[in-house]
This record gives structure tokens, C-alpha cells and sequence, in this order.
């Protein structure tokens, strides 16, 4: 059995107890270690290649599970596989308790950062399609999204798209999204957007995303306004 004294044997005990097969240890390492270690390899690779992994993998579970138009199905894609959906799932693996980080980065909680363990959940799937191949971390993606893929997930309208129908619906102006606050380090960053419609409101939202953030601005005023 192949072994790397930097990963820890807990860590590759609980790797293995949730579906993933360890070949290259040092791979899996890499996929867990935030660049605020200071380490030459990061996660930052993995989680580029995972991305597209999950993506596809998503997409074709999708036409074959759903008998929808291009625009529905691309719908339910992007919530499937956002940095929020890719975190819920690291946090129900478990994932926080084995990342990485330096000790600014910890201290500051980003173990628990929805932007860290999205991509961190990525670059355990990149890993996994190196180390394991397609065929396999397909079947770990189907199984650890079925809750999101047979709930709700991505199956209302998108906020955003709600609200620019409403406003044309409306005779209004489009919303404009302007981003008026961004605090906190790099990877557990914190945006506020305002979306405003002319001659009607504005609401604001903070959210670990600038893309989130409007989501959830175009949701409260949809709430408050529409």
C-alpha cells in the first residue's frame, strides 16, 4: 500500500471510509492544503481540474435524469455545482476537520469558509479522477450530490433571473449590482452588493462571493419588493 508520511493515517482513513481509493498519496495531500500554508503545491490545480469533473459529471446525470429544456437544466447545473452546494457537501463528509491551513488562515476560520471548502471539495474530486479515473468519481459525485440532485437544488428560478423578469415585467429599468463593501483576507473574503431598480429600491447583501452576494440581494428584494 502506498504511503506519504506527510498524510496523516487518520486522514487517509477517513479519505477511504467515505469512497475515495488512495494511490498516490501525495496527490491527496496537495487536494487538502490551502495556499496559506506556504507549501511549493497547493490545492489551487486540483480544484481547476475537479471543477470541470464535477461539472460534467453533474451535467450528464442531469440529461439523463431530467426530461427538461437546455435553459432548465442549465438552471439546476449552476446550483448544483456552485461554491455553496460544493461546500454543503464537503462539510456533510467531513472535510473541515482535515484541511490545511496556515495558522493567519485558521485563526481567522477558514476551515469553515464556504469559498476554501467549495474548492477544497473540488480539488478532492480532481484528485480522485487523477488517482481513481472517470468512471469512479462519477459514481462518488452521484452519490454524494443525490440529496441536492433529488431536492430542491437549482429547481426555483435563480433570484437574479426572477428579479430581471419582474423589472422588465414592470416597465422598470434593469437592476444595476454595484459592490460596496469587500473585507476580510483573500480566503475568507466577505462582499456586499446593493441591487438597485430605479424608481423603486435598493437592498444590500454580504455573502463569501461577489456572485452570492448578488443572489442574495436579487432574493431580499424580490422579497421585499416584488
Amino acid at each position: 500500500m502506498a504511503s506519504d508520511p506527510r498524510l496523516p493515517a487518520a486522514t487517509r482513513a477517513w479519505l477511504e471510509s467515505v469512497g475515495f481509493t488512495i494511490t498516490t498519496p501525495a496527490l491527496w495531500f496537495e487536494a487538502l492544503t490551502h495556499g496559506s500554508t506556504g507549501d511549493a503545491r497547493n490545492y489551487d490545480r486540483l480544484e481547476f481540474l475537479g471543477d470541470r469533473v464535477l461539472g460534467l459529471s453533474i451535467a450528464d446525470w442531469l440529461y439523463h435524469h431530467i426530461d427538461a429544456q437546455e435553459g432548465t437544466l442549465a438552471q439546476r447545473l449552476n446550483a448544483l455545482v456552485s461554491g455553496q452546494s460544493c461546500a454543503a457537501v464537503a462539510r456533510s463528509l467531513g472535510v473541515p476537520a482535515h484541511v490545511r491551513l496556515g495558522k493567519q488562515a485558521r485563526d481567522d476560520g477558514a476551515s469553515e469558509s464556504d469559498n476554501v471548502l467549495g474548492d477544497i471539495m473540488e480539488s478532492l474530486l480532481g484528485a480522485a479522477f487523477i488517482d481513481m479515473g472517470f468512471e469512479p468519481t462519477r459514481a462518488l459525485v452521484r452519490r454524494f450530490w443525490a440529496e441536492a440532485v433529488e431536492g430542491h437544488t437549482g429547481r426555483s428560478k435563480h433570484p437574479k433571473s426572477a428579479l430581471q423578469e419582474w423589472a422588465a415585467g414592470n416597465q422598470r429599468r434593469a437592476p444595476v449590482y454595484e459592490v460596496t463593501d469587500r473585507s476580510g483576507p483573500d480566503h475568507a473574503a466577505r462582499f456586499t452588493v446593493r441591487v438597485s431598480v430605479h424608481n423603486v429600491g435598493a437592498v444590500e447583501a454580504t455573502a463569501t462571493s461577489k456572485r452570492e452576494a448578488e443572489t442574495e440581494a436579487a432574493r431580499l428584494f424580490m422579497e421585499k419588493f416584488g
